[in-house]
Protein backbone atom coordinates (compact mmCIF):
# COMPACT_ATOMS: atom_id res chain seq x y z
CA UNK A 1 0.00 0.00 0.00
CA UNK A 2 2.73 2.13 0.81
CA UNK A 3 4.69 1.42 -2.74
CA UNK A 4 1.29 2.99 -4.17
CA UNK A 5 1.45 5.96 -1.88
CA UNK A 6 4.61 6.75 -3.08
CA UNK A 7 4.16 6.55 -7.01
CA UNK A 8 1.01 8.58 -6.87
CA UNK A 9 3.27 11.45 -5.11
CA UNK A 10 5.77 10.62 -7.82
CA UNK A 11 3.50 11.36 -10.36
CA UNK A 12 0.64 13.24 -9.22
CA UNK A 13 1.87 16.11 -11.90
CA UNK A 14 1.55 13.58 -14.56
CA UNK A 15 -1.69 11.54 -13.67
CA UNK A 16 -3.31 15.11 -13.16
CA UNK A 17 -2.70 15.67 -16.62
CA UNK A 18 -4.32 11.96 -17.70
CA UNK A 19 -7.55 12.78 -15.53
CA UNK A 20 -8.25 16.31 -16.52
CA UNK A 21 -7.26 15.16 -20.28
CA UNK A 22 -9.77 12.02 -19.69
CA UNK A 23 -12.62 14.80 -18.59
CA UNK A 24 -12.03 17.20 -21.38
CA UNK A 25 -12.30 14.31 -23.68
CA UNK A 26 -15.22 12.86 -22.50
CA UNK A 27 -16.85 16.66 -22.03
CA UNK A 28 -16.09 17.35 -25.76
CA UNK A 29 -17.74 13.49 -27.10
CA UNK A 30 -20.69 14.17 -25.00
CA UNK A 31 -21.14 18.12 -26.04
CA UNK A 32 -20.33 17.88 -29.89
CA UNK A 33 -22.79 14.92 -31.72
CA UNK A 34 -20.11 14.90 -35.06
CA UNK A 35 -17.40 13.62 -32.28
CA UNK A 36 -19.95 11.67 -30.23
CA UNK A 37 -20.45 9.77 -33.83
CA UNK A 38 -16.99 9.55 -34.34
CA UNK A 39 -15.85 8.01 -30.97
CA UNK A 40 -18.83 5.35 -31.15
CA UNK A 41 -17.62 4.27 -34.59
CA UNK A 42 -14.30 4.19 -33.88
CA UNK A 43 -15.26 2.09 -30.92
CA UNK A 44 -17.08 -0.20 -32.75
CA UNK A 45 -14.73 -0.76 -35.44
CA UNK A 46 -12.21 -1.64 -32.66
CA UNK A 47 -14.40 -4.37 -31.19
CA UNK A 48 -15.60 -5.25 -33.85
CA UNK A 49 -11.94 -6.24 -34.62
CA UNK A 50 -11.05 -7.31 -31.55
CA UNK A 51 -14.54 -9.72 -31.34
CA UNK A 52 -13.87 -11.02 -35.22
CA UNK A 53 -10.41 -12.05 -34.32
CA UNK A 54 -11.64 -13.71 -31.15
CA UNK A 55 -14.13 -15.59 -33.44
CA UNK A 56 -11.60 -16.58 -35.83
CA UNK A 57 -9.85 -18.26 -32.88
CA UNK A 58 -12.82 -19.74 -31.64
CA UNK A 59 -13.74 -21.26 -34.82
CA UNK A 60 -10.41 -23.06 -35.72
CA UNK A 61 -10.68 -24.67 -32.18
CA UNK A 62 -13.83 -26.23 -32.65
CA UNK A 63 -12.95 -26.94 -36.53
CA UNK A 64 -12.82 -30.36 -35.86
CA UNK A 65 -16.23 -30.79 -34.28
CA UNK A 66 -17.94 -28.74 -36.94
CA UNK A 67 -16.03 -30.95 -39.64
CA UNK A 68 -17.82 -34.06 -37.54
CA UNK A 69 -21.52 -32.25 -37.63
CA UNK A 70 -20.98 -31.76 -41.49
CA UNK A 71 -20.07 -35.34 -42.11
CA UNK A 72 -23.04 -36.34 -40.22
CA UNK A 73 -25.13 -34.08 -41.97
CA UNK A 74 -23.79 -35.23 -45.62
CA UNK A 75 -24.20 -38.87 -43.89
CA UNK A 76 -27.76 -38.37 -43.25
CA UNK A 77 -28.18 -36.71 -46.59
CA UNK A 78 -27.07 -39.75 -48.60
CA UNK A 79 -29.51 -42.41 -46.48
CA UNK A 80 -32.15 -40.21 -47.54
CA UNK A 81 -30.96 -39.68 -51.67
CA UNK A 82 -30.35 -43.84 -52.25
CA UNK A 83 -33.13 -44.43 -49.77
CA UNK A 84 -35.74 -42.49 -52.01
CA UNK A 85 -34.63 -44.08 -54.89
CA UNK A 86 -35.00 -47.19 -53.34
CA UNK A 87 -38.61 -46.38 -52.05
CA UNK A 88 -39.85 -45.54 -55.34
CA UNK A 89 -38.79 -48.70 -56.63
CA UNK A 90 -40.78 -50.84 -54.65
CA UNK A 91 -44.12 -52.17 -56.01
CA UNK A 92 -46.18 -52.14 -52.63
CA UNK A 93 -46.08 -51.07 -49.37
CA UNK A 94 -44.83 -52.71 -46.56
CA UNK A 95 -46.02 -51.09 -43.09
CA UNK A 96 -43.62 -53.34 -41.08
CA UNK A 97 -40.68 -51.97 -43.25
CA UNK A 98 -38.66 -49.08 -42.07
CA UNK A 99 -37.90 -47.98 -45.81
CA UNK A 100 -34.33 -47.63 -45.64
CA UNK A 101 -32.32 -50.62 -46.76
CA UNK A 102 -28.71 -48.68 -47.17
CA UNK A 103 -27.28 -47.55 -44.00
CA UNK A 104 -24.54 -44.86 -43.71
CA UNK A 105 -21.47 -44.66 -41.70
CA UNK A 106 -19.03 -41.42 -41.05
CA UNK A 107 -15.72 -42.69 -41.07
CA UNK A 108 -12.03 -41.07 -41.19
CA UNK A 109 -9.25 -42.66 -42.99
CA UNK A 110 -6.14 -43.08 -40.75
CA UNK A 111 -3.62 -44.46 -43.75
CA UNK A 112 -4.27 -44.45 -47.57
CA UNK A 113 -1.74 -46.13 -50.00
CA UNK A 114 -2.24 -45.37 -53.69
CA UNK A 115 1.20 -45.91 -55.28
CA UNK A 116 1.15 -49.64 -55.05
CA UNK A 117 -0.83 -52.75 -56.64
CA UNK A 118 -2.92 -53.47 -54.07
CA UNK A 119 -3.70 -50.34 -52.29
CA UNK A 120 -5.46 -50.65 -49.07
CA UNK A 121 -6.90 -47.73 -46.90
CA UNK A 122 -7.30 -48.05 -42.71
CA UNK A 123 -10.77 -46.51 -41.19
CA UNK A 124 -11.27 -45.89 -37.73
CA UNK A 125 -14.70 -47.68 -37.16
CA UNK A 126 -14.48 -51.32 -36.93
CA UNK A 127 -17.00 -54.53 -35.70
CA UNK A 128 -17.36 -52.33 -32.44
CA UNK A 129 -19.53 -50.22 -34.97
CA UNK A 130 -21.20 -52.67 -36.82
CA UNK A 131 -18.92 -52.54 -39.30
CA UNK A 132 -18.11 -56.34 -41.64
CA UNK A 133 -16.55 -57.43 -44.53
CA UNK A 134 -17.85 -56.66 -47.93
CA UNK A 135 -19.46 -52.91 -47.17
CA UNK A 136 -18.75 -50.38 -49.58
CA UNK A 137 -16.79 -47.66 -48.88
CA UNK A 138 -17.51 -43.86 -50.82
CA UNK A 139 -16.94 -40.50 -50.09
CA UNK A 140 -18.72 -37.17 -51.22
CA UNK A 141 -17.54 -37.22 -54.29
CA UNK A 142 -17.67 -40.89 -55.55
CA UNK A 143 -16.52 -44.29 -54.91
CA UNK A 144 -13.70 -45.63 -52.56
CA UNK A 145 -13.71 -49.80 -52.19
CA UNK A 146 -14.55 -52.49 -50.42
CA UNK A 147 -14.36 -52.95 -46.62
CA UNK A 148 -11.69 -55.99 -46.57
CA UNK A 149 -11.11 -56.88 -43.09
CA UNK A 150 -12.44 -55.29 -39.58
CA UNK A 151 -11.13 -55.71 -35.97
CA UNK A 152 -12.44 -53.56 -32.90
CA UNK A 153 -12.16 -50.15 -34.19
CA UNK A 154 -10.48 -50.66 -37.40
CA UNK A 155 -11.72 -51.88 -41.06
CA UNK A 156 -8.95 -52.26 -44.40
CA UNK A 157 -10.51 -51.30 -47.35
CA UNK A 158 -9.54 -52.86 -50.62
CA UNK A 159 -8.80 -49.50 -52.65
CA UNK A 160 -10.61 -48.82 -56.52
CA UNK A 161 -6.62 -48.35 -56.84
CA UNK A 162 -6.30 -52.36 -56.24
CA UNK A 163 -5.46 -54.77 -58.83
CA UNK A 164 -8.00 -57.41 -57.80
CA UNK A 165 -10.87 -55.32 -57.36
CA UNK A 166 -13.83 -55.47 -59.55
CA UNK A 167 -17.13 -53.33 -59.16
CA UNK A 168 -20.20 -53.13 -61.35
CA UNK A 169 -20.34 -49.60 -63.34
CA UNK A 170 -22.12 -48.28 -66.14
CA UNK A 171 -22.67 -45.66 -68.08
CA UNK A 172 -25.05 -43.50 -67.40
CA UNK A 173 -27.27 -42.33 -70.18
CA UNK A 174 -27.43 -45.50 -71.25
CA UNK A 175 -27.55 -48.52 -68.72
CA UNK A 176 -24.50 -50.79 -70.84
CA UNK A 177 -22.61 -52.36 -67.66
CA UNK A 178 -19.18 -54.01 -67.33
CA UNK A 179 -16.73 -54.37 -64.90
CA UNK A 180 -14.68 -51.51 -62.46
CA UNK A 181 -10.98 -52.72 -62.59
CA UNK A 182 -7.60 -51.08 -62.37
CA UNK A 183 -4.10 -51.75 -64.66
CA UNK A 184 -2.00 -50.55 -61.88
CA UNK A 185 -0.65 -47.29 -63.56
CA UNK A 186 -2.16 -44.17 -62.82
CA UNK A 187 -3.90 -43.43 -59.43
CA UNK A 188 -6.49 -41.32 -61.34
CA UNK A 189 -7.42 -43.33 -63.73
CA UNK A 190 -9.67 -46.61 -63.44
CA UNK A 191 -10.57 -49.07 -66.34
CA UNK A 192 -14.35 -50.17 -67.28
CA UNK A 193 -14.57 -53.19 -69.40
CA UNK A 194 -16.79 -55.61 -71.33
CA UNK A 195 -18.90 -52.69 -72.74
CA UNK A 196 -20.02 -54.13 -75.60
CA UNK A 197 -19.30 -51.67 -79.20
CA UNK A 198 -22.52 -51.07 -79.80
CA UNK A 199 -23.34 -48.75 -77.11
CA UNK A 200 -23.03 -45.30 -77.71
CA UNK A 201 -20.02 -43.93 -75.64
CA UNK A 202 -18.14 -40.35 -76.06
CA UNK A 203 -15.25 -38.79 -74.36
CA UNK A 204 -16.70 -36.96 -70.57
CA UNK A 205 -19.42 -39.06 -70.45
CA UNK A 206 -20.37 -40.10 -66.61
CA UNK A 207 -19.82 -43.44 -65.21
CA UNK A 208 -21.80 -44.51 -61.79
CA UNK A 209 -22.50 -47.50 -60.34
CA UNK A 210 -24.86 -50.51 -61.62
CA UNK A 211 -26.50 -51.10 -58.51
CA UNK A 212 -26.14 -54.89 -59.84
CA UNK A 213 -24.68 -56.00 -56.81
CA UNK A 214 -25.75 -56.30 -52.62
CA UNK A 215 -22.68 -53.54 -51.80
CA UNK A 216 -23.32 -50.10 -53.64
CA UNK A 217 -26.63 -48.60 -54.51
CA UNK A 218 -26.84 -47.51 -58.05
CA UNK A 219 -25.99 -43.97 -59.26
CA UNK A 220 -23.30 -43.20 -57.02
CA UNK A 221 -20.34 -41.12 -59.39
CA UNK A 222 -17.21 -43.03 -60.32
CA UNK A 223 -15.93 -40.67 -62.79
CA UNK A 224 -16.00 -39.49 -66.27
CA UNK A 225 -14.59 -40.94 -69.75
CA UNK A 226 -10.83 -40.20 -70.49
CA UNK A 227 -10.35 -42.42 -73.52
CA UNK A 228 -11.59 -45.83 -74.97
CA UNK A 229 -10.93 -48.34 -77.21
CA UNK A 230 -11.72 -51.90 -78.09
CA UNK A 231 -10.30 -55.35 -77.23
CA UNK A 232 -8.23 -57.28 -79.25
CA UNK A 233 -11.09 -59.39 -80.39
CA UNK A 234 -12.78 -56.28 -81.16
CA UNK A 235 -16.09 -56.66 -79.64
CA UNK A 236 -15.92 -54.84 -75.71
CA UNK A 237 -14.24 -51.78 -75.58
CA UNK A 238 -11.90 -50.61 -72.52
CA UNK A 239 -12.73 -47.32 -71.18
CA UNK A 240 -10.11 -45.55 -69.10
CA UNK A 241 -12.69 -43.75 -66.74
CA UNK A 242 -11.39 -40.57 -64.96
CA UNK A 243 -11.86 -40.79 -60.98
CA UNK A 244 -13.81 -37.80 -59.73
CA UNK A 245 -12.07 -39.19 -55.92
CA UNK A 246 -8.06 -37.83 -55.64
CA UNK A 247 -7.27 -41.22 -54.03
CA UNK A 248 -4.24 -39.45 -52.91
CA UNK A 249 -5.90 -37.27 -50.23
CA UNK A 250 -9.07 -38.93 -48.93
CA UNK A 251 -10.07 -38.26 -45.14
CA UNK A 252 -13.57 -38.30 -44.77
CA UNK A 253 -15.59 -41.44 -46.54
CA UNK A 254 -19.00 -43.16 -45.36
CA UNK A 255 -19.30 -46.95 -45.09
CA UNK A 256 -22.30 -48.46 -46.60
CA UNK A 257 -24.15 -51.22 -45.48
CA UNK A 258 -26.95 -52.35 -47.38
CA UNK A 259 -29.19 -53.97 -44.73
CA UNK A 260 -30.73 -56.39 -47.41
CA UNK A 261 -27.42 -58.04 -48.41
CA UNK A 262 -27.68 -61.25 -46.60
CA UNK A 263 -31.55 -62.08 -47.77
CA UNK A 264 -30.34 -61.25 -50.81
CA UNK A 265 -27.01 -63.36 -51.31
CA UNK A 266 -28.62 -66.12 -49.41
CA UNK A 267 -31.39 -65.92 -52.42
CA UNK A 268 -28.53 -65.78 -54.94
CA UNK A 269 -26.77 -68.69 -53.32
CA UNK A 270 -29.63 -71.09 -53.45
CA UNK A 271 -30.57 -70.46 -56.78
CA UNK A 272 -27.00 -71.57 -57.76
CA UNK A 273 -27.18 -74.80 -56.21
Amino acid sequence: MQQIINFIIRNKSFLLYLLLFSLAFVFTIQSHSYHKSKFINSANFLSGGIYNSVNNVSEYIHLEKQNELLQKENNDLKSLLYNTTDSLNRSFTDTTYSGISYKFTPAIVIKNSYSLSNNVLLLNKGRRDSIQQDFGVISSEGLVGIIDNTSKKYATVISVLNTSSQISAQLKKSNHFGSLIWNGKSPYLVQLTEIPKIAPIEIGDTIITSGRSSIFPKNIPIGTIDSFNLDTAQNYYVIHVKLFNDMTSMEHVYIIENKDSNEINKLINNTNE
